[in-house]
């Protein structure tokens, strides 16, 4: 499985993007917009460029320094020589809390807000959203999770398992799918999921200042930053931010310029 990271990443990617496109046109949470193409075109796009740019610049991936670290006894957990199964299941969810914290010091240092934003400025909420980060963002969370991966130590597979939940999770949580309140309820204490992310996409900075999480729930309850429920409820809340929200800043040229421009320009 290791040896085939790449193809595993990318069949799992479009798997799982034509199943939440499907499920969101048969069962949408709100109501669709009319200008899909040119959303998906842009949040695609941002991903296409992300994914070059990491193959271009670093020569190493966590999957593979994983593997290096492993043999060479590297990381917290081959000191302590934690047993496989127990070293799978920590390493999960230190890397998963490490990542909430990541999302959380996003929003809060201005510098990382400004490339952050180029995901909140998405002005509707469904499985691309999960995926429109920009570049510059993308390279220094890869650069923190190789750091964490010599830090930790952690077993190549779980590495590969997580980075699989992390873009398949963030799709689902993302996607604009209706799940019964009642099953929303239950489901929500496993995993973060749409109704309980929509509301880290308000426009109303209060209420994006919460559920920071991507893969699993617990980390905000845990913090204090989880808030259930949106003021103005899921259909009608405004999503986004309250600047960039023409047609314009949609298209990929924008969304890379983004992090550097002003409103209006």
């Amino acid at each position: 499985m290791l040896e085939n990271e790449a193809f595993i990443r990318l069949a799992s990617f479009l798997g799982l993007a034509i199943g939440f496109g499907a499920m969101e046109a048969l069962f949408p949470r709100r109501e669709q917009i009319s200008d899909r193409l040119h959303r998906w075109l842009g949040n695609l796009g941002l991903v296409a460029v992300s994914a070059g740019l990491v193959r271009l610049l670093f020569p190493v991936l966590p999957v593979t320094l994983a593997v290096v670290a492993e043999k060479q006894n590297w990381g917290l957990l081959s000191i302590v020589h934690a047993p496989y199964p127990l070293a799978l299941l920590t390493s999960i969810l230190v890397l998963d809390l490490a990542i909430y914290f990541q999302h959380w010091a996003f929003h809060v240092w201005r510098p990382l807000w400004m490339l952050h934003r180029v995901h909140h400025a998405d002005t509707a909420f469904d499985f691309t959203t999960g995926n429109r980060f920009h570049p510059l963002e993308i390279m220094l969370s890869m650069i923190f999770k190789l750091a964490l991966v010599l830090l930790l130590g952690p077993p190549a597979f779980a590495v590969l398992l997580f980075e699989v939940m992390l873009n398949g999770l963030s799709m689902f949580n993302h996607a604009n799918i209706a799940i019964p309140v009642g099953m929303d309820k239950y489901l929500r204490l496993l995993v973060v999921t749409p109704d309980m992310h929509r509301v880290h996409h308000s426009t109303d900075r209060r209420e994006a200042n919460h559920n920071f999480g991507f893969n699993l729930p617990w980390w905000d309850r845990i913090f204090a930053t989880y808030k259930a429920q949106p003021r103005l409820g899921h259909e009608t809340m405004p999503i986004g931010l309250t600047i960039f929200r023409e047609r314009k800043y949609g298209s990929l040229p924008r969304l890379l310029a983004l992090p550097f421009i002003k409103p209006g320009k």
